[in-house]
């Protein structure tokens, strides 16, 4: 039985399962539990796969490796082109999401703190909806993403192509990144940026460095590249260490990462919780697999995605905020991310 069909039969039968692929990859992998538990993690040790929300004060859910059945399959999906969207986003969300911008930036003014990362959600009505196609167009898509679909029938479905890797743990060894910035791509990754975005990217680098002193060794930082992302270009370090401690320390040291809530953590969290206006819920959390062999993990943030919920998709962007923000071009980002997602629905 193919990795699609099983996502049918799963689905029909309404129990829990996530289908997934890790980036520069073709392998299809899944997990479909064998009953219709909510299983939540408790401390960051079971053996699974996660699904973490943004606010670590919520549970995170897990598909347990003990409940459930695995499978992987090579998938090759000819490329199937995403479709020139004609949804257009709603003024009452452009102005409240600059309003939005305007206060953070005052907030900065005001030495609140240095960077906080705004998001809005956007709402598609759609008069059907074909998951395992808008998967496929996602595999086909994001070549260099995580692309999943998860789904479970007490929580609800997601699906997306992340860019942004939280952490990956082979035994002590772990690599993570420092993601910031955005541009549209035009045919090239030969950009200049902008201090503002080089000077966002420095900030997120030197805090996750920060973060990771106590409890790891060895820190190593690659110099800053552009990559690509779908239609879009983003700011990127990579960073190696050796872990002193266990997985959690780690986890709990990482989420949630400066390029999805901001810096100093605590106060751009609480301005994003007082501000916002919705409930994040898994966006900008993570996901991803859990310790799946003794000491490996490789864990994803929760970026480029969408929760369907019967012919309604909610589609959640945001971009991050610094002193130099300009409110006008931050909306605009977002509508280049929105279309990004619009385009394979």
């Amino acid at each position: 039985m193919s990795i699609f069909s099983n996502i049918k039969e799963t689905l029909d039968k309404k129990l829990p399962f996530v289908t997934y692929r890790k980036p520069n990859t073709s392998k299809v992998k899944g997990w479909f539990q064998q009953n219709n538990d909510v299983i939540t993690s408790e401390n960051y040790n079971e053996s699974g796969f996660i699904f973490a929300p943004f606010d670590s004060k919520e549970k995170a859910v897990l598909i347990p490796k003990n409940q459930s059945t695995y499978t992987e399959e090579e998938v090759i999906i000819d490329n199937i082109l995403a479709n020139n969207t004609n949804h257009s986003p709603d003024t009452a969300s452009e102005e409240n999401h600059i309003q939005l911008v305007e206060k953070g930036i005052a907030a900065i003014k005001n030495q609140e703190f240095k960077k906080v990362v705004l998001s809005r959600k956007e709402k598609v009505e759609l008069s059907d909806f074909n998951l395992i196609k808008t998967f496929q167009k996602l595999l086909s898509n994001y070549p260099t993403a995580f692309v999943y679909v998860w789904y479970h029938p007490k929580v609800g479905l997601w699906l997306g192509a992340t860019p942004e890797t939280l952490v990956s743990i082979q035994d002590k060894s772990f690599t993570t990144m420092a993601l910031a910035g955005t541009q549209v791509y035009n045919d090239t990754t030969n950009v200049t940026w902008q201090p503002k975005e080089l000077e966002e990217q420095q900030f997120v680098t030197d805090y996750i460095t920060d973060r990771l002193s106590d409890i790891s060794s060895e820190i190593t930082t690659s110099d800053i590249e552009t990559i690509k992302a779908g239609k879009l270009l983003h700011l990127r370090t990579i960073l190696n260490g050796k872990l002193k401690t266990n997985t959690a320390s780690l986890i709990k040291s990482l989420h949630p990462t400066p390029a999805v809530c901001g810096l100093p953590l605590e106060a751009s969290k609480q301005f994003i919780l007082d501000n916002e206006n919705y409930h994040r819920c898994f966006y900008s959390g993570f996901l991803g697999e859990l310790n799946i062999n003794d000491k490996e993990s490789n864990l994803f943030v929760n970026l480029r995605c969408m929760e369907v919920s019967n012919k309604t998709v909610n589609i959640y962007v945001g971009g991050g905020i610094t002193r130099d923000s300009n409110p006008a071009k931050e909306w605009q980002e977002t509508v280049a991310k929105t279309t990004t997602m619009k385009k394979v629905l």
